[in-house]
């Protein structure tokens, strides 16, 4: 639902034709990321103020292909993910969280990772570390996050906690991105993420600190200090976020997670900031915004 953030570093020369789509200066096709991106956020908007139970089934549609996406990817390195257990744990934590609460979510995490640990026994012993640990890795990774996302979503205001969340991340991405086109000259990370510099992550801080400022005042009617501080711990763990996932890709010796998504990469590369923020930003909102019960 936004632009690559990893893409806020020097710029890359592109030999383009009359034939040849209008792409950036890291060649990336503008208006199809643009298009992509609005099409997944105007997806978002619209269940999020229609029915607010159907904006779980699209988080749960992406994680979804997410794990789908990791599972392809752990397995080009011969690491093997079950997928049926942990979409199906997955499944239930995040609705458990929505309609009842986090202790029955954290029950079926428990659970989930006893299945998890059951399951890889019919394979060989050789292995059955490396992918439990891989699959209790992947049910945290993406399922837990999630859980996170519909504990905000169950609150009377949840829809507006949703929202801001998303705009928080949107915001981060856009804004290292633009800075990092027109200005990135310094590297952050050359070892992590070689087209990362620090004049993308002073764009990204502008635009997550104006986010919470305004929009949690505007949209939960918080205090300006406190959509300051929220716009902050955003940034900082959506840069975290990209880092990591930056991280396990190198360490897969891979470029995207997918190709799912065109002028974005996969599905997984577009929710990297997102998993990591969901806890931190529901516990501040949590701290911030009092008040309410479950749907």
């Amino acid at each position: 639902m936004h632009l690559r953030h990893d893409a806020s570093g020097p710029p890359e020369e592109v030999t383009e034709s009359a034939s040849t789509p209008a792409r950036t200066r890291t060649g990336r096709n503008l208006p199809v990321a643009i298009g992509v991106g609005a099409l997944l956020g105007g997806l978002a908007i619209l269940t999020l103020f229609t029915v607010k139970a159907t904006f779980l089934l699209y988080v749960g549609a992406i994680v979804g292909v997410a794990l789908w996406e990791l599972s392809r990817a752990l397995g080009s390195r011969g690491i093997n993910l079950p997928l049926t257990p942990l979409v199906a744990g997955g499944v239930a934590m995040v609705t458990l969280g929505y309609w009842v609460g986090p202790r029955d979510s954290l029950a079926a995490f428990a659970i989930t990772f006893v299945v998890l640990l059951a399951w890889r026994l019919r394979g060989s012993a050789s292995g059955y570390l490396r992918d439990v640990t891989a699959s209790v890795f992947a049910l945290t990774y993406l399922p837990l996050a999630a859980v996170f996302v519909a504990l905000m979503l169950a609150r009377p205001d949840g829809d507006r906690r949703a929202l801001l969340f998303i705009i928080l991340t949107v915001c981060s991405d856009v804004g290292g991105y633009f800075a990092g086109i027109g200005f990135g000259k310094h590297l952050m990370a050359p070892a992590i993420s070689p087209k990362k510099t620090w004049e993308g992550l002073s764009g990204s801080a502008v635009a997550c600190l104006a986010a919470g400022a305004i929009g949690l005042p505007g949209l939960l009617d918080g205090q300006l200090w406190q959509g300051l501080l929220l716009g902050a711990a955003a940034l900082a763990i959506a840069t975290l976020g990209d880092l990591v996932e930056s991280m396990i890709k190198r360490d897969l010796q891979i470029k995207d997670m997918g190709s799912l998504l065109p002028g974005h990469g996969g599905v997984l590369d577009r929710i990297d900031a997102l998993l990591l923020m969901a806890p931190v930003v529901w516990l501040l909102l949590a701290v911030f915004i009092r008040g309410g019960h479950a749907a």
